[in-house]
């Protein structure tokens, strides 16, 4: 079944879109309170940092990397931390500021606590940026309905930070597991009953090609099948999701995009690129989404590709670019009025 669609309040409290803003969900008591480093007073002038609460410190790479630096806190008074943090020279890299506090001012300092660890626990996972904080406290002293809470509180957080641009704590998209259908039979034979097991085939070209995803609906496994070089793709949640036990190069060119040559540098870090059997390459360890075609046929190749011919269909010829044609040619263009 199809995921819910939900609204998400963005109030411009200045009205500039490079100001201060604030970000909530309907039936959520969380709230986000955003803005530039440079809009410290505005931000701390508000009654939300008063509150208990976690924060994050976001800045770019002092390595020119395109993945942002990030400081996970917490405290029980956020607007006094973040006046110590201002004077602390090694957040040199802070240039902007994401408060989560709570509306109804329920959030307790075990809260945050908990929520700061698993912040920090996601960052570490998802390994798209890099985290400066010196420790990662493992906190789970909390009573068994308030990990609950906690937990879908941070759900609801990772469906709010994507939409105002941090996008490190996004999920990577899960699919379903195939799972092959066994049919059983009884067969009497010398007077004795054999159990004979064999699996069931059905609609054999589809399944080989297709594979559920995790709203019901069916996306396409893409390939890349050289020689030398072997993986496997498919589209979810607007990703392009590298398979577990895709193949990568180890070699990395000069002509590969900087954003894919980071990710590819975080993933080794991370263990989710790791050596495979063959010495010139890398195996991803889990299932890796990319923002297109290109950036995961980039990551794979190690050097400047085009994606949307270097990927096809499992078992055919057919390319991603052509495919995705297919899917358009219903598209209806009504007449001008």
């Amino acid at each position: 079944m199809a995921t819910a669609g939900r609204s998400i309040r963005l109030f411009l409290v200045d009205g500039s879109p490079s100001g201060v803003l604030t970000a909530e969900i309907m039936n959520w008591t969380g709230h986000i309170l955003y803005g530039p480093r440079t809009r410290l007073k505005d931000l701390l002038d508000r009654d939300e940092p008063a509150r208990t609460g976690v924060y994050l410190l976001v800045g770019k790479d002092s390595n020119l990397s395109p993945a942002p630096q990030v400081y996970v806190g917490e405290t029980d008074n956020v607007k006094s931390r973040l006046l110590q943090h201002n004077k602390d020279t090694s957040k040199d890299f802070w240039e902007y500021t994401c408060i989560v506090t709570s509306k109804d001012q329920n959030l307790t300092k075990a809260h945050v606590r908990y929520l700061e660890s698993q912040l920090i626990s996601i960052i570490q996972r998802e390994a798209r940026a890099t985290l400066l904080n010196g420790t990662a406290p493992d906190f789970d002293y909390l009573p068994e309905a308030d990990i609950a809470d906690m937990d879908y509180f941070l759900e609801q957080l990772r469906v709010v930070l994507p939409s105002i641009g941090l996008d490190f704590l996004r999920e990577t998209p899960k699919r379903v597991e195939l799972q092959p259908q066994l049919e059983t039979s009884n067969v009497l034979s010398d007077e004795k009953e054999v159990t004979s097991s064999r699996f069931v085939h059905r609609n054999i070209q589809s399944t080989l090609r297709t594979r559920p995803t995790l709203d019901g609906a069916s996306s396409p496994v893409f390939e890349i099948k050289r020689p030398s070089l072997e993986a496997t793709a498919m589209e979810l949640e607007g990703s392009f999701l590298v398979l577990k036990g895709s193949e990568a190069r180890k070699e990395t060119r000069p002509s590969i995009g900087s954003h894919v040559r980071s990710i590819r540098e975080q993933l080794l870090h991370a263990g989710k690129l790791a050596p495979s059997k063959k010495d010139d390459l890398w195996e991803f360890q889990e299932d890796i989404a990319f923002s297109s075609p290109s950036a995961a046929s980039q990551a794979v190749y190690g050097t400047s590709r085009n994606g949307r011919v270097d990927w096809v269909i499992q078992g055919t010829d057919q390319t991603y670019a052509s495919w995705q044609e297919e899917q358009l040619q219903d598209i209806q263009i009504e007449p001008a009025q």
